[in-house]
């Protein structure tokens, strides 16, 4: 009788928990709810095939009447895992990485895991600092474009499983698209539009990508004969190609690439500000193919970054170095792509 008592009273305070401002719903709740023993409740949401499917369904709906939320930090002390994966980008504001974004976040819904996303801001101190913070609760880590020295990022490779987006380091997986491929559509359209002397407009001085894309810019100018030369790095903004406009009127030549499109953007809006026609008298070209692209006047010519398929990828081999499954053979880099618009054209005098 008294034991009978108790029961009923612990029960009664279990059930009333749920309805209280001062806490969340636990695995007890959910047992009372459920009609069964705490035990079966934990077995049933971290191995749902050790229990029958009649019970779990049970406990399910009894889960979902009470807005139970799974505590991913209890749930890995058993584990090791937290099911979360870190993604951190240079810039959230640039659109580049909203489909970076939206292909890890596809790929971690895929696998019932949660993405967690910082920004450096362009800043490779505040950089380590998140990549620190996160390497604490996430599974594994990836960082898109980072700022960071090879060894910083080696570094942090060495206490969990890392992967990189466009960018290359020694001993680290990356996920990096064939510039090659673009540019040389790109190049070889401007040489058939008569022009031969080209600039680049440099992104951020740390930036891998910004001198992979110069390089191989570079080397198609060398192999049809055109002078090719640099504008000193910026920001990799609107305001940073509004900037190198003075830097491009300054040299010779009649087409310019910009390290992305939101400096092409830039540039572009400055120069006919200042008179200048596009692309009557200066061809430009963007990279990355943002969103937005397409809406300047003249519609911007770019390259075109997989940058969807990048976040996908990567987050698949992050995952697949925390379960330690052998990827086997890299996959090839997914190929860039040159979308002409109206902002490229023949050579003024050609």
């Amino acid at each position: 009788m008294t034991d009978t008592t108790k029961a009923g009273g612990d029960a009664g305070r279990a059930a009333a928990r749920p309805g209280t401002a001062k806490s969340a719903p636990t695995i007890y709740d959910i047992a009372v709810l459920a009609g069964v023993n705490p035990s079966t409740v934990s077995r049933a949401l971290s191995k749902p095939g050790r229990v029958s499917a009649k019970t779990a369904q049970k406990i399910t709906d009894a889960a979902q009447e009470l807005n139970y939320q799974v505590n991913v930090f209890a749930r890995a002390l058993p584990t090791g895992r937290t099911q979360t994966v870190g993604l951190i980008v240079s810039d959230i504001t640039n659109p580049a990485y909203f489909e970076v974004i939206r292909g890890a976040e596809t790929a971690a819904s895929g696998r019932d895991y949660t993405l967690m996303l910082a920004e450096s801001a362009e800043s490779a101190e505040l950089e380590l600092t998140a990549a620190r913070r996160m390497l604490a609760t996430v599974d594994g880590l990836i960082l898109a474009s980072p700022r960071l020295s090879d060894e910083e990022i080696g570094l942090l490779a060495s206490k969990k499983p890392v992967v990189v987006i466009n960018r290359s380091v020694a001993g680290v997986a990356s996920v990096v698209a064939d510039t090659e491929v673009g540019v040389t559509d790109a190049v070889r359209h401007l040489a058939a539009m008569g022009h031969t002397a080209i600039s680049y407009v440099a992104g951020p001085e740390r930036s891998w990508m910004s001198q992979r894309r110069w390089e191989s810019i570079k080397a198609r100018c060398d192999w049809h004969g055109m002078q090719a030369t640099v504008v000193a790095s910026l920001p990799p903004t609107v305001d940073g190609g509004r900037r190198a406009a003075a830097g491009v009127r300054a040299g010779a030549a009649t087409a310019v690439f910009c390290y992305n499109d939101l400096m092409a953007i830039g540039l572009m809006r400055e120069l006919q500000s200042a008179g200048l026609t596009i692309p009557e008298e200066l061809s430009i070209l963007g990279f990355d193919n943002i969103f937005g692209s397409d809406f300047t006047t003249p519609p911007l010519s770019t390259i075109k970054s997989p940058l969807h398929e990048l976040g996908v990828s990567a987050f698949r081999r992050v995952l697949d170095a925390v379960d330690q499954v052998d990827a086997g053979q890299e996959p090839p880099a997914p190929p860039t792509e040159l979308v002409l618009r109206g902002s490229t054209g023949r050579a003024k005098g050609a």
